[in-house]
C-alpha cells in the first residue's frame, strides 16, 4: 500500500485563504487609489497668517511668489520682504559673458511694481543651492530678530515640503508661517490630468522621502 495520503483528508489552505487573499488585495488597491487621489491637497499647507518680522520668499515660481508676497506685505502681516538668492546660473552665463539679471532681482522689481518700498526688501547672504539651504539661510536672519516668527512663501505644491525642511533644519530659529501663492495654477485635485502637476508631486514626494530620511541625497555640484 503506497505512502499517499487520500485526496479528501489532504489539508486544503490555499483554497480557504483565497478569499482572505482577494479580499486583501481589495483593500490595498482602495488604500493605494485614496492616496493618489488625495496626495496632491495633502502636500498643501497654509498656515494661519500672524503678524510677522518679515515675508520670505522663496526663489522658483516666477512670478507667483513675488505677487503673492507683495499682496501679503500690504494686508500689513510684516513690514520686510526677504528674498533668497542664488549664483547660478549668473555665474556659468557670465562666463560665456551672456548677461543675466538674478532671479531675486526680477523678484525685487516685481515687488516694487506692486507697491512694496524698495527698502524694505532685503536679499539674504549667502547665496542657496535649493530649499533646505534657504531654509538655514531665513533661519539665520530670524534668529536675531525680538520677533522670530516669518511668513515663508511658496508654490502650493512645495508648502509640506518646506515646512518640514524648516522643522529639520530651521526649527530652532524661530516659527515659520507657510503661506501658498493664491495666484500659482497648481490644481491639487486632478493633479494628474498636465505633465507639470504630475511632475512637480512627484519631485515634492520624493523629496519628503528624503527629508524623513534624514536628507541622505545631496544637491549636485
Amino acid at each position: 500500500m503506497s505512502g499517499f495520503l487520500p485526496a479528501s483528508i489532504l489539508p486544503q489552505p490555499s483554497r480557504k485563504r483565497l478569499p482572505f487573499w482577494i479580499s486583501g488585495f481589495g483593500v490595498i488597491l482602495f488604500l493605494l487609489a485614496v492616496a493618489f487621489l488625495n496626495v496632491g491637497r495633502w502636500l498643501v499647507v497654509n498656515d494661519p497668517l500672524r503678524k510677522a518680522t518679515a515675508i520670505a520668499v522663496l526663489s522658483g515660481g516666477m512670478p507667483a511668489r513675488a505677487l503673492e508676497a507683495a499682496r501679503v506685505y500690504k494686508q500689513g502681516y510684516a513690514s520686510r520682504v526677504w528674498l533668497t538668492h542664488s549664483t547660478e546660473p549668473g555665474d556659468t552665463l557670465a562666463k560665456l559673458s551672456i548677461p543675466y539679471a538674478a532671479e531675486d532681482e526680477y523678484d525685487r522689481q516685481i515687488l516694487i511694481h506692486e507697491g512694496v518700498p524698495e527698502d524694505a526688501i532685503e536679499v539674504l547672504e549667502p547665496p542657496i543651492v535649493n530649499t533646505a539651504d534657504e531654509m538655514r539661510t531665513i533661519g539665520a536672519a530670524l534668529r536675531t530678530e525680538t520677533d522670530r516668527a516669518v511668513i515663508i512663501v511658496t508654490s502650493p505644491v512645495h508648502t509640506r515640503r518646506t515646512k518640514a525642511l524648516w522643522k529639520k533644519v530651521a526649527n530652532g530659529n524661530g516659527v515659520a508661517l507657510l503661506h501658498a501663492a493664491t495666484n500659482d495654477t497648481y490644481d491639487p485635485v486632478h493633479w494628474w490630468r498636465t505633465t507639470r502637476d504630475a511632475l512637480d508631486v512627484v519631485r515634492e514626494v520624493l523629496g519628503l522621502a528624503n527629508v524623513w530620511a534624514g536628507l541622505p541625497l545631496r544637491p549636485a555640484q
